[in-house]
């Protein structure tokens, strides 16, 4: 992909749902292969925030609609983007703005997408669009300056995220080292965000590993805490790293904390099962309740499968969605682990559940810890 429209003339362009739903707009950013960009097309209500949800590799193989109708108003800058660079298929935008004001912008959004080869569509009806993928559930789409008939034979060939592994494209090739917080935690990247390495660098030095490391090599480094990270697609289709995680769990020897994809698969690690939901849950305004307190969390999401509650068996439910009653949070009956659906770390925010790092440095200073101030007094 390669190439930028000038931003006085843009391409007519077609949106192609797999269900034959079409939509008008116009080419932005990056020129697809042909005239013709694919993936599962789901929806984000996020008012602020669209670097980071286009850089969250969560989206990898999806294509991301924006329902509020300003898109690149403060441009982007390189300290908020979550990953070294985007993986989702493409964006889809009511307005593209050409000259975003702020301080802090480096480049305008475009600029940003054309540089890492993404492309877009704006002009479109977001609200009909997100009103439909409401109504009828993600699916495949196709968009670009082809034909819409040869863009619906591209959507209805697009395939679903359902059985995939996304995950080996988005993880680190390479152990890294980040943070200096005097607890040691093995942090693995299964599509890992940088506001999550932020947190997690405050309490510890971690070490971010390949999502195919084996538990073996991971207990190896004596770590005080395991962190399971976010990422994209089923966590049906990656049995392997559940085991990995069984193994890991062991006998409680070593605190677990998992968010999003993290917890989808530590609770079928403990037995639980995982389903997808209609449309997912990607936005920053979801209230969650926490069962313990009663408190109401305002939390970013982003996801599409969700852990089935009469699945459980080690463990029990911690926190839920107050819109649809979905598991938002787990923890287990007898071993120091522990996960939630959501994102505490969020950047821009909200930031009610940053409480839940406290909560697994309290883990790993119970139990874990002991071996540090071992390693300490040594």
């Amino acid at each position: 992909m390669s190439g930028r429209r000038g931003p006085l003339h843009r391409d007519d362009a077609w949106l192609v749902l797999a269900d034959g739903t079409r939509f008008e707009g116009v080419a932005v950013g990056a020129v697809p292969e042909h005239g013709v960009a694919t993936g599962e097309a789901v929806f984000n209500t996020v008012l602020s925030g669209y670097q980071e949800v286009i850089t969250d590799p969560s989206y990898a193989g999806q294509v991301i609609a924006f329902t509020c109708p300003h898109i690149g108003n403060y441009g982007v800058n390189p300290a908020d983007d979550e990953a070294p660079r985007p993986h989702c298929r493409g964006i889809i935008v009511r307005d593209l703005t050409d000259r975003p004001s702020s301080w802090r912008s480096t480049e305008a959004l475009e600029e940003f997408l054309v540089r890492f080869g993404v492309p877009g569509i704006s002009g479109v009806d977001t609200r009909r669009l997100t009103r439909h993928l409401r109504d009828r559930g993600s699916m495949p789409c196709a968009f670009g300056t082809a034909a819409p008939s040869d863009l619906l034979a591209a959507a209805e060939a697009a395939p679903p995220t359902e059985g995939r592994d996304l995950v080996a494209g988005v993880t680190t090739p390479t152990v890294m080292t980040r943070g200096s917080g005097p607890y040691r935690v093995v942090a693995y990247d299964f599509g890992i965000k940088e506001a999550m390495l932020r947190q997690l660098g405050e309490l510890a030095t971690v070490t971010v590993v390949p999502a195919s490391m084996p538990a073996d090599e991971v207990l190896n480094l004596d770590p005080d805490g395991i962190f399971l990270s976010n990422g994209p697609g089923d966590p049906a289709a990656l049995p392997g790293i559940v085991d990995e995680i069984r193994v890991l769990v062991g006998d409680g020897t070593v605190p677990v904390f998992g968010i999003c994809l993290g917890h989808q698969l530590l609770a079928t690690a403990l037995g639980a099962s995982t389903y997808k939901l209609p449309f997912g849950h990607h936005g920053g305004n979801h209230p969650v309740r926490r069962i313990a307190s009663g408190r109401v969390e305002i939390t970013s999401q982003n996801h599409n499968y969700a852990v089935a509650e009469d699945s459980l068996s080690r463990s029990e439910v911690t926190h839920v969605n107050l819109n649809d009653g979905v598991i938002e949070g787990i923890r287990s009956r007898d071993l120091p682990v522990f996960s939630v659906q959501y994102h505490p770390e969020a950047g821009p925010g909200p930031h009610d559940a940053r409480y839940l790092f406290d909560e697994f440095r309290d883990l790993m200073d119970a139990t874990a810890g002991r071996s540090r101030r071992a390693r300490s007094a040594g």
